[in-house]
């Protein structure tokens, strides 16, 4: 019934699309550009996966729909867009992503087979003896990874996978735990890659006074605005403490409470079983190069942005060069020097042999295909809403909204979700909607800081909520999680923390007060959860 409900609704809409190549007039122009149905190819994907819990040929039908689109069902151009403008153009893009992800993939398989997580997982045994030490051993980590949100992903799950599987924390809870903090934090720490990305679409911006307004100040002062990401700390910490679950999670968890830690999908392997524990191992061994690895990747990071370049505009400037950085450079770069510096500290320790530190260069790339696919599919998807320019779509949409101004924080928040959601990104996300919020409000304004924040807020919100979010993906890979369970497990979650979020940047857009507003969601945020808890226990009852 399922397959024929999904096959008569995508003839529908085909019929339908076809309908309106045939009404796209004398001209040739096409009806689909800067409309609605540029957003409808992602849409179209995350409805396919969520049916069919298969996420691979969900994101490839929508990208075929994007080229159908984009080339008026002319099916050469249809083809050729999809070839050259989707799959290569997305490869190249995230090809310094890619690297990372390989190296990561092959320090984890390094550690592994030197008994380094063998041996953090005895230490965390005698260590940490409850399940919500465990959840919040996690939560901490991910909370000190704040560099870059791929980096937080799968370095929190190559290291906490021992630990949450022995205190029987399901595979879905951990990838929820890593989302959560992953870009959230990178959010609102000032030294990120995600605030550098901020600073590139806010600077040059001038007060009404004709000064130039600095772009990490600006940054720094929507923090506390941000309500999505600190009320999803406040949540983290309280579900915890006050032990329950709800939606499909506390499925997920009551199964682990059983063994199981996959509930749906086909199981991978757990840590225990890929990891090799002669007994030798030391906790240093996994600590060591995940400690070399943030403080090389802060490095590399100011490099690529122009700290050391003599000469340059950002000599020195350590604010300034992180503005400046590409992460899709100093990230790889960073990995691919801390991984020749493990090889040679585990054979100098005498851990691993020359043979045995190569067969994991192939072990480690196998592991991260599966998030290499996907995250190529994803982007794939995403530039095939650019073609159709959804960008020019939302902020039409935008144009005239000058009268509802004390209105405009919840409603920007309420958009920045709804794109970030259908196209997948965060940057991309706020690229498009900063150029708005700034022109709409006065530069330098609360308003406008309150503003900013909501976009930056709903950007992670929606990001959070996609299955083809890049970072999603990620938390999935280091969880080692079914892609499709993360999703449908933390999307109840995520939308707790959005419905509370939203009612505060109504409140906002009135009081303008951070002072007054935060501490006001982090009780209703409380008093939610509190409330859900008594319903969960109704409905057992």
């Amino acid at each position: 019934m399922k397959k024929k409900a999904l096959l008569l609704g995508t003839v529908v809409l085909i019929l339908l699309m076809t309908t309106l190549t045939a009404c796209a007039g004398a001209d040739g122009g096409n009806v689909f550009i800067a409309t609605f149905w540029s957003l409808v190819p992602a849409l179209v994907a995350i409805v396919l996966a969520l049916i069919t819990k298969e996420v691979y040929s969900s994101l490839f039908v929508g990208i075929v729909i994007g080229a159908l689109l984009y080339n008026n069902f002319n099916i050469i151009g249809t083809v050729d867009t999809l070839v050259q403008d989707g799959l290569i153009t997305a490869v190249a893009d995230t090809a310094g992503i890619f690297i990372f992800l390989v190296v990561l993939g092959i320090m984890v398989a390094l550690v592994n087979k030197a008994g380094g997580s063998a041996a953090f997982g005895r230490w965390a045994t005698k260590n940490i003896k409850t399940k919500a030490g465990a959840m919040l051993c996690t939560f901490l980590l991910g909370i000190l990874i704040f560099i870059d949100d791929y980096f937080n992903c799968l370095t929190v799950g190559a290291v906490m996978r021992p630990v949450t599987d022995g205190h029987k924390v399901s595979r879905a809870k951990l990838a929820y735990l890593i989302d959560a903090t992953a870009a959230p934090i990178c959010m609102i720490a000032p030294i990120s890659s995600w605030a550098a990305a901020v600073s590139e679409y806010t600077s040059g911006i001038t007060d009404t006074a004709g000064n130039e307004i600095s772009s990490l100040a600006l940054f720094c002062k929507a923090i506390p605005y941000n309500f999505y990401s600190l009320l999803t700390f406040v949540f983290i910490i309280a579900l915890v403490l006050m032990k329950f679950d709800y939606g499909p999670m506390k499925k997920h968890e009551a199964n682990a409470e059983k063994g199981d830690l996959f509930t749906f999908g086909k199981e991978v392997k757990t840590e225990k079983e890929l990891m090799e524990d002669d007994g030798k191992g030391s906790v240093l061994d996994l600590v060591l190069p995940v400690a070399i690895l943030i403080v090389v990747s802060v490095f590399a990071l100011i490099y690529v942005g122009g700290f050391y370049e003599v000469g340059g505009d950002y000599k020195g400037d350590f604010a300034g060069a992180f503005g400046n950085t590409d992460a899709t450079v100093g990230l790889p770069l960073a990995g691919i020097v801390v991984l020749v510096i493990t090889m040679i500290y585990l054979i100098l320790r005498k851990r691993l042999n020359i043979k045995e530190t190569m067969e994991c260069i192939p072990k480690g790339f196998c592991a991260m295909v599966p998030a290499i696919l996907i995250l190529t599919l994803a982007t794939s998807l995403k530039n095939m809403t650019g073609l159709l320019e959804s960008s020019t779509f939302v902020q039409a949409a935008l144009e005239n909204a000058d009268a509802l101004q004390k209105f405009l924080p919840a409603i920007i928040f309420m958009v920045a979700c709804g794109i970030s959601f259908a196209t997948g990104t965060s940057w991309g996300t706020f690229g498009i909607l900063i150029p708005i919020v700034l022109s709409i409000f006065d530069p330098g304004s609360e308003l406008c800081v309150i503003g900013m924040s909501a976009c930056l807020a709903g950007s992670v919100c929606g990001d959070h909520c996609s299955p083809i979010s890049d970072t999603t993906i990620m938390s999935s890979a280091g969880a080692q999680c079914e892609h499709v369970n993360h999703v449908s497990t933390q999307l109840p979650y995520s939308l707790t923390v959005a419905a509370v979020s939203f009612v505060l940047y109504l409140l906002s857009g009135f009081v303008q007060n951070a002072v007054i507003c935060l501490p006001i969601g982090i009780v209703l945020m409380i008093a939610v959860l509190f409330v859900i808890k008594m319903m969960t226990k109704k409905e057992n009852a």
